[in-house]
């Protein structure tokens, strides 16, 4: 499941507005900073800025489904190492139980409906 992009409504209400400002008078300056050039260039760093989180964002995705891979190939591995120690020395040996197994012949053979502290 990939993770949402971003898209901001401010952004796109900005670019609608200094269109229409555009159309008023293309070198608008109203005093303090505000002017129409200003506008524009922080208009383009958000669009970048919401460009580059987004493009992150879709790297995340791409690092977290290669990771869930990774810990997929790792818990086969981990089970064939188990199963090949068992194989090579027996799963009743110590090997096995160093590896990690729990040999066979420690394993609780319980019977059904009967629980482990009342057989006494």
């Amino acid at each position: 499941m990939s993770r949402r992009k971003r898209s901001s409504p401010v952004l796109q209400k900005a670019v609608r507005r200094a269109a229409g400002m555009k159309s008023v008078d293309p070198n608008l300056d109203l005093g303090n900073g505000l002017t129409l050039s200003a506008f524009s260039t922080l208009i383009e760093t958000m669009r970048t800025k919401e460009n580059a989180y987004n493009s992150a964002l879709a790297n995340l995705d791409k690092l977290y489904r290669e990771m869930l891979q990774t810990e997929r190939e790792l818990g086969d591995m981990t089970e064939h190492m188990l199963m090949g120690v068992g194989a090579r020395y027996g799963k009743s040996s110590v090997e096995y139980g160093m590896a990690g197994g729990v040999p066979k012949n420690q394993r609780r053979k319980g019977l059904r409906g009967e629980s482990p502290t009342s057989s006494a």
